[in-house]
C-alpha cells in the first residue's frame, strides 16, 4: 500500500522558530565526526583541515564579546596552520573531497546554539525574516556554518557578506566551504581573486584552508537511468515503494507550484514525504524556475528521497546555455543530485522479486 501525496498542494506555513531549526546537518551528514573522516595519506592537507577544525572548535566553546572584526580576528597578523584566533576559517576545494563532512563534523563538535546550511538557505531566509530580523537571530549562536559560499549571484554574495560582517562583530564564530565552478575543477582551487573582491574585507580576516585531493564527484556529467514510461510509472511506484509516503506530481504544475511557496519552505513541504514520482518531465527555458528548481533538488538530495520520473532524461532538465552560463554550477550540482536520487530509485526497483 503507498501513501499518495502531492507537493503541489502543499503550502507549509512555518514559523521563524521552525525555520530556524532547519539549520542542522542533513541526514546524510547527521552522524559524521572528525573521527569518521579518513583523510588520504597522499594529500596531507586533508590532515591538517582536522586538526584545525578541531582546534577552531576549542576556541569556538566559549563566544567572545563582539568587538568588531579587527579585534575578533586578531588584525591582519598571518594565521598559522592550527591558529584559534581568528573569528572564520574557510574550507577551500574542489568537489567530493570532504569539505561538508569535515563542516558537519565542526558543527556536531561545538556544544551551544549553531547553524549549518548551504549559502542559498542564509539568502532565502533573510528574505523570509529580513536582514536585520535574520541578524538579530544569529546573533546569539556561537557558531554559523555555511557551505558551498557562491560566487555567482553578485548581490547575494554582497548580502552575505554583510551578514557574516554583522555575526562576527557580534562574537559568531564562522566557518564556510567554497564551490569552485565546474569549468575549474581541474585545480581544485578557489578562485582567491575573485573572494577577494567579492566578499571585500572578509577575505582578509578568514583563515583560508585549501583541502587537496581527487575530485570524484563531477567529472562531467552523470548519465541518469532511462526514464519511465508513463504507462509503467504507477506500477512501478506501488511495486518499489510499498509502505512508503510518495509524492506524485505532474512536472509542469510541480514547477509552476514552486514560485507560490517562498524557497526558506521547501524542506518542510518535503516533510514526511519518502519518494518522489513525476510525470512528463520538461527541460526547464526560465533561469528563474530553473534555480527555484535548484533549490528542490537541494532539498530533495538533503533528505535522501528517491525519484522515478517519465519525460525528458535529467540530464536535459536545463538547457545547453543554462550549463555553460553564469549559474552552470547550481545546474551542473542539481542534475548530479537528481541523478543520483533517481539511480537510488533504480536500485530499490532492481531489489525487488520479479513477477
Amino acid at each position: 500500500m503507498v501513501q499518495v501525496e502531492q507537493l503541489s498542494t502543499r503550502r507549509p506555513a512555518v514559523s521563524v522558530d521552525e525555520l530556524l531549526a532547519g539549520f542542522v546537518p542533513s541526514p546524510r551528514f547527521g552522524d559524521v565526526s572528525f573521527g569518521s573522516y579518513r583523510p588520504d595519506p597522499s594529500q596531507p592537507s586533508q590532515s591538517e583541515a582536522v586538526t584545525l577544525l578541531q582546534d577552531f572548535a576549542k576556541s569556538s566553546a566559549k563566544k567572545p564579546a563582539g568587538g568588531g572584526l579587527r579585534k575578533l580576528f586578531g588584525g591582519k597578523a598571518k594565521a598559522k596552520a592550527n591558529s584559534t584566533g581568528r573569528a572564520g576559517i574557510y574550507l577551500d576545494g574542489g568537489f567530493g573531497v570532504g569539505k561538508t563532512h569535515l563542516l558537519s563534523s565542526l558543527w556536531h563538535e561545538v556544544e551551544g546554539p549553531k547553524a549549518i546550511g548551504t549559502f542559498v538557505e542564509y539568502t532565502n531566509l533573510v528574505g523570509a525574516l529580513s536582514f536585520r530580523k535574520t541578524v538579530e537571530a544569529l546573533s546569539s549562536y556561537k557558531l554559523v556554518c555555511i557551505d558551498e559560499f557562491e560566487l555567482d549571484d553578485p548581490g547575494d554574495t554582497v548580502l552575505m557578506s554583510r551578514l557574516m560582517r554583522e555575526l562576527a562583530d557580534a562574537g559568531v564564530r564562522l566557518a564556510a566551504t567554497s564551490n569552485t565552478l565546474p569549468g575549474s575543477l581541474g585545480d581544485g582551487r578557489f578562485a582567491a581573486v575573485d573572494f577577494k573582491r567579492e566578499i571585500q574585507v572578509l577575505a582578509d580576516q578568514f583563515e583560508i584552508l585549501h583541502i587537496d585531493g581527487e575530485d570524484f564527484r563531477h567529472r562531467g556529467l552523470p548519465t541518469p537511468p532511462e526514464p519511465v514510461a508513463n504507462s509503467d510509472l504507477d506500477a512501478r511506484m506501488r511495486r518499489d515503494f510499498a509502505g512508503s509516503t510518495v509524492a506524485v506530481d505532474d512536472f509542469s504544475v510541480l514547477v509552476d507550484h514552486l514560485a507560490g511557496v517562498h524557497p526558506s519552505r521547501y524542506r518542510q513541504m518535503l516533510s514526511d514525504i519518502d519518494a518522489a514520482v513525476w510525470r512528463n518531465v520538461h527541460t526547464i527555458t526560465e533561469q528563474s524556475v530553473a534555480l527555484r528548481f535548484v533549490v528542490l533538488a537541494d532539498r530533495l538530495y538533503d533528505k535522501d528521497v528517491p525519484i522515478l520520473a517519465s519525460g525528458v532524461p535529467l540530464d536535459q532538465l536545463f538547457t545547453p546555455e543554462m550549463m555553460t552560463g553564469g549559474y552552470q554550477k547550481k545546474y551542473f550540482r542539481a542534475v548530479s543530485r537528481l541523478t543520483a536520487l533517481a539511480r537510488e530509485a533504480q536500485e530499490i526497483g532492481d531489489r525487488q522479486p520479479v513477477g
